[in-house]
């Protein structure tokens, strides 16, 4: 990376010996293990001060989960995937006025600035050796190593998702993975479930259209789809969503057809251009960008803009600019650094917030643990997730743990807080803590505009007809592998979405079981007839 004015001091090795202090700290301040400080050690988060907790209490979850595990395995979602290093440069300005307006995160204060990132592109649903060539969303996760500590903007290549609450996550991939008894795909299982969850039809769209499956990982958009929050130095937050637009490469997606013709040859021809585009000097760049909405019920609006299934329309909301992402060395070891790279939506510095997003609170918690699980306790120490920066925490212990995260300054026998005795402080707060109010009941109930289908027939309708053409058939040739209910109900949604789009799924599906009548469904047909194949071409051998 090159040297200039503005770079950032998150540069180096990190770890328990960097003594390079962030926002508030001194050499003694207590931090989490992603090198945030800690500034209050006492309470957890709650509704009002003898309320419920909250499900993002961040800190609390780092300190109880890591402690559960303090006595001495392949990604269940995203397990295919590909990464690479390089920097973002802040524009210090949101659109045409200052960030500071509404953000105090350090990284994007400064125009030219420049924060070391780590990136893992990936597949979702499907395992470790999948093709890359599969209909699947697509994993867009962004390890900024800050000043402040590390930020991880975890998002995907699409703007919008299938679910609006978390509770239905483990449902979703369960009936998006093999069958559990013969171990083969079959997507009556995902319609299934899709058909069971009508604010899903909008994600669906896109899936089966061209969008689900981009020509590669550089010509593909990434979003935060999660809802998040801006803090200012006054404590006044704003509603941001996130996203990631290609500047020199542009964005290509294939048909089916195309993604077929490729898998005959290539299993890995998105790691492998990814690869060999950054070891030729290609270095793929995306625009980092927001939009931005004041944090209220915005009754105006026919959706909740905490809806994890709805995009923010542009023209009320547009696109602000930010900085620059570019991609520029490649891993020198894939294991340690794709494949031990671990990300978490709680992930955030000081300036950035949670809004109150169902998904976005369940994630918060999940993905932190997982990573435990998966990597484990102290995955927070290996050298692609520890911040660029000193970390001093009371953590001890666990699987793997092989430094102590510790100061100069500190008695080693003081692994508690508080102390008099040497043992770590609370860092000071600086900015002023953003506290949103509430007061309401504490209910398990859906959001109350979910205006399932509107969007859905706004982005079937803004397609072009050959989008549509292929939309159609790739949502026939799966909806024709399921039993008529679910057929029905999956018409029935996207009628409900646009009249035409739900006619021309209807006469695809009927057409297509008069084509497919007796024959036998274990898989899907395409995969019923290459069993079939492979059987009549197989050439006799005798036995040696």
């Amino acid at each position: 990376m090159k040297e200039n004015k503005h770079e950032t001091n998150a540069s180096g090795v990190g770890g328990s010996g960097d003594n390079r202090l962030g926002t508030g700290e001194s050499t003694d301040s207590l931090t989490n293990r992603q090198g945030h400080p800690i500034t209050d050690n006492q309470n957890i988060r709650t509704v009002g001060s003898r309320g419920p907790s909250t499900l993002e209490n961040y800190d609390f979850l780092e300190k109880m989960t890591h402690f559960d595990r303090e006595r001495v395995p392949e990604r269940v979602v995203h397990a295919r995937g590909a990464g690479a290093h390089g920097y973002f440069e802040s524009y210090g300005k949101v659109g045409d006025e200052p960030v500071s307006k509404y953000t105090r995160a350090k990284l994007f204060q400064e125009p030219g600035k420049r924060t070391p990132v780590f990136v893992r592109f990936s597949t979702v649903a499907g395992a470790m050796e999948s093709p890359e060539t599969e209909r699947d969303p697509r994993g867009f996760a962004v390890k900024f190593y800050t000043e402040d500590g590390n930020w991880d903007l975890v998002g995907n290549n699409l703007k919008i998702f299938f679910i609006r609450d978390a509770m239905k996550f483990p449902d979703m991939i369960h009936a998006f993975k093999p069958d559990p008894v013969s171990n083969l795909s079959n997507p009556e299982r995902m319609f299934d479930f899709l058909s069971q969850t009508p604010e899903a039809t909008h994600m669906v769209t896109f899936l089966f259209s061209p969008w689900g499956i981009p020509a590669n990982y550089r010509q593909m958009q990434g979003s935060g789809v999660n809802t998040y929050k801006w803090v200012n130095k006054d404590g006044e937050a704003v509603l941001v969503k996130y996203h990631w637009e290609p500047l020199k490469q542009g964005i290509k997606n294939l048909t089916q057809k195309e993604a077929h013709e490729i898998q005959a040859t290539n299993v890995s021809h998105a790691t492998q251009d990814l690869y060999e585009a950054i070891e030729r000097g290609d270095y793929p760049e995306w625009e980092f960008c927001v939009q931005i909405m004041s944090d209220d019920y915005h009754s105006e609006l026919d959706f909740d803009p905490l809806d994890d299934t709805k995009l923010w329309p542009t023209d009320q909301f547009p696109f602000l600019k930010v900085g620059k992402m570019v991609l520029n060395k490649n891993p020198e070891n894939y294991f340690n650094e794709v494949e031990q790279s671990a990300f978490g939506t709680g992930v955030l510095v000081d300036g950035l917030d949670f809004s109150d997003d169902k998904m976005l609170q369940g994630r918060t918690f999940s993905y932190s643990d997982t990573q435990r699980y998966r990597v484990g306790t102290n995955y927070l120490q290996l050298p692609i997730n520890a911040p660029k920066k000193r970390v001093a925490t009371n953590q001890r212990g666990g699987q793997m743990s092989y430094y102590v995260d510790t100061t100069p300054s500190q008695n080693p026998h003081i692994n508690y807080e508080p102390s008099v005795i040497g043992g770590l402080k609370e860092a000071k707060q600086l900015g002023k803590v953003h506290e949103p109010h509430y007061s309401d009941k504490l209910v398990r109930e859906k959001i109350d505009r979910p205006n399932d289908f509107g969007q859905a027939g706004d982005t079937y309708r803004s397609f072009e007809e050959w989008e549509r053409e292929e939309l159609i058939s790739n949502l026939v040739n799966a909806l024709k592998n399921c039993r008529p209910e679910i057929q029905n109900k999956m018409i029935e949604y996207f009628t409900n979405a646009d009249k035409d789009y739900g006619r021309r799924v209807k006469e695809g599906v009927a057409k297509a079981m008069e084509a497919m009548k007796d024959m036998p469904q274990t898989g899907s047909a395409s995969a019923n007839k290459a069993s079939e194949k492979a059987e009549n071409m197989g050439h006799e051998a005798d036995p040696y």
